[in-house]
C-alpha cells in the first residue's frame, strides 16, 4: 500500500519530536560533527588507508536494517571519513541565492531561488578540526582526501533494508532514493595555513540538513581513536544513545564484512580487532565501560558487545540522584 503524504501539520510535529529528542540526547560536547544520520550508520568508509582501491565500480554497504547505500566509483577509507568529519565539526552556513536559470513567467518547476550549504573555513582550522597540529605539508593529504570523496557518487535509500532487497530480487529499483556526491565543489585561495577554504555539498547533504535530520557526534574522542575499527564503530553508538548493546554480525557489517559466511579464522581474528577497538574506545575517553557475552554455541555462535557511555544524555542528566531523590520525596 502506498505511504500517505505527511500534511505540513504532522511534518511540523515530527520536526519537533526530532528537536526534543536531539535536545535529550546530548552529552554535553564541546565541538560535535554534526552530520546526516546515514553517514553514521554506512560501511561506505573501509576501515583502513591503505590498499584502497582506485578502480571505478559500484559497490553495496548494507547495514540492515538502518541503511542501504550503493557507491560508485574508488573505494573510500578511514582518512576519508576522517576529513568528512572534520568538515562537519567546522559547520555549514545556509544561503539562498537567486536561481540564475529562473526568468519571470518561466516554468514553475524552475524555482526563483536556490538553497545551498557550504563550509568557508581555513586550512589551518580544517586541520586542527582532526585533532592533529596544522602543518603545511598535510594539506596536499587533505585535499586529495576530498577530491577523492567529491569523485563518489552515493546512491541512498530512504527505506528499509527488506524493502531494498525485495526490489532487487524483482530486478527493478528499491524505491525512493538519491543519487549524489557529498561535496560538490572544493575551491581555495592559497596555500597557506590561513588561505580561505570553501566546500559546498551536493544536494542530498543539503536536503538532510534542510530536513534537520542529522546526528551530533563526539568529534574529541573520534579523532583520539587509533584503530580504525574503532573508527567504523563510533559514529554507530554515539550515533544512537538509546542502544547499549550490539552484535558482533552488525559490527561487521559496519566494517563492511560478512561475519556468518567468513572463515573460523578471520572470525576469530575479527573479533580481536573488535576488543581492541572497544579498548581504544575507552581509551578515547568515549565509554567508561564494554563487555562480551556469547550466545549460542558450535559454528552458530556469535557475540554480544555491551557498553556504558562516558558522557550521560542531558535526559540522564536531569535525573541525577539527588535530582531522583526530591522527586520521589514529593
Amino acid at each position: 500500500m502506498p505511504r500517505k503524504a505527511q500534511t505540513a501539520e504532522e511534518k511540523e510535529i515530527a520536526r519537533l519530536a526530532r528537536f526534543e529528542k536531539t535536545q535529550a540526547n546530548r552529552r554535553g560536547r564541546r565541538n560535535p560533527a554534526v552530520l546526516p544520520a546515514k553517514l553514521t550508520r554506512t560501511s561506505a568508509f573501509a576501515p583502513r588507508k591503505k590498499g584502497l582501491s582506485d578502480a571505478t565500480t559500484t559497490r553495496i554497504y548494507a547495514v540492515k536494517p538502518h541503511s542501504v547505500v550503493e557507491v560508485h566509483g574508488r573505494e573510500l577509507g578511514s582518512q576519508h571519513r576522517d576529513a568528512l568529519y572534520a568538515l562537519f565539526r567546522v559547520r555549514a552556513a545556509r544561503y539562498e541565492l537567486t536561481n540564475p536559470e529562473w526568468r519571470e513567467g518561466a516554468d514553475i518547476r524552475v524555482p526563483k531561488s536556490i538553497i545551498i550549504y557550504q563550509t568557508s573555513t581555513t586550512w589551518r582550522a580544517l586541520l586542527q578540526a582532526t585533532g592533529r597540529t596544522a602543518h603545511v605539508n598535510n594539506l596536499a593529504t587533505m585535499l586529495r582526501s576530498l577530491e577523492e570523496m567529491r569523485s563518489v557518487s552515493f546512491r541512498i535509500y530512504p527505506g528499509t533494508y527488506e524493502q531494498y532487497e525485495a526490489g532487487i530480487a524483482k530486478g527493478r529499483l528499491p524505491g525512493a532514493g538519491f543519487s549524489d556526491t557529498l561535496i560538490s565543489e572544493i575551491s581555495w585561495s592559497g596555500v597557506d595555513l590561513d588561505s580561505s577554504l570553501t566546500i559546498r555539498y551536493g544536494k542530498w547533504v543539503r536536503d538532510m540538513f534542510e530536513s534537520r535530520t542529522l546526528v551530533s557526534l563526539d568529534g574529541d574522542t573520534y579523532f583520539k581513536l587509533r584503530s580504525d575499527y574503532a573508527k567504523s564503530i563510533w559514529p554507530f553508538i554515539d550515533g544512537k544513545p538509546g542502544h547499549s548493546w550490539i552484535d558482533d554480525v552488525d559490527i561487521a557489517a559496519l566494517c563492511g564484512e560478512d561475519y556468518l559466511n567468513a572463515p573460523i579464522k578471520r572470525r576469530v581474528k575479527f573479533r580481536g580487532e573488535i576488543r581492541q577497538a572497544f579498548d581504544d574506545l575507552v581509551r578515547a575517553g568515549g565509554l567508561s565501560s564494554w563487555s562480551c557475552e556469547a550466545i549460542g554455541a558450535g559454528r552458530v555462535k556469535t557475540y554480544r558487545y555491551r557498553w556504558t557511555h562516558q558522557r550521560l544524555r542531558q535526559a540522564e542528566l536531569d535525573l541525577q540522584p539527588s535530582q531522583a531523590e526530591d522527586l520521589q520525596e514529593g
